[in-house]
């Protein structure tokens, strides 16, 4: 398995000052390693990845010819994996701006799906396995209300868009507004346990 974990916890999140959870993406990362299998790894703050669609994005967004130009390293990442890790916080029940942006951008005509007939048809393939670990500062039961937007999107959009059957695991770690050692400490067991399998 070649896993690619992309990493989007900022540095000046709320994880930095909750302590261990921090090096939630260290964890998973190590416990694939464990395996025998070495992630690519990226943090898309780091390589200040820019993540607004420009108008000219949007002109060539369905032209195969051009609609990588700006993200081919990304997109050939992806295509090369199969396996795919979101690590991220959740800011106001959906995802931060840059990783909807690198969704938007990324996943592309002619990468993740096909339009045939005027009809959708997945495409990404190579992606056996898609793995989440992210934080939530509300309660599993007020997120549940809400409709966990990042959820539903990946749990079952996204999931369908890779291999047919492909896996999804999707640890995340509520009520970080409140949380204690105790329960970071069990959450990053839980994400090792988890990715120990992958």
């Amino acid at each position: 398995m070649h896993p690619w974990v992309q990493r989007l916890h900022p540095p000046v999140h709320h994880l930095r000052e909750a302590g261990d959870l921090r090096h939630v993406d260290d964890r998973e990362a190590g416990a694939v390693q464990g395996r025998g299998r070495a992630p690519g790894r990226d943090d898309l703050n780091a390589e200040g990845f820019d993540p607004v669609m420009t108008r000219q994005d949007r002109v060539g967004y369905y032209d195969l010819a051009v609609n990588r130009r700006d993200v081919a390293p990304y997109v050939d990442r992806l295509l090369k994996a199969d396996a795919l890790v979101f690590s991220f916080p959740v800011w106001n029940m959906g995802f931060p701006a840059i990783l909807k942006g690198f969704v938007d951008k990324v996943f592309l005509p002619g990468v993740s799906f096909s339009m045939k007939d005027g009809a959708y048809a997945p495409s990404l393939h190579n992606i056996k396995r898609l793995g989440v670990v992210c934080t939530y500062g509300g309660s599993r039961w007020k997120t549940f209300l809400m409709g966990d937007p990042p959820r539903r999107f990946l749990k079952r959009t996204m999931v369908r868009t890779c291999a047919p059957g492909a896996a999804c695991d999707y640890l995340a770690h509520y009520d970080m507004d409140h949380t204690t050692l105790e329960r970071r400490e069990r959450f990053l067991r839980s994400v090792e346990r988890i990715f120990s399998t992958w």
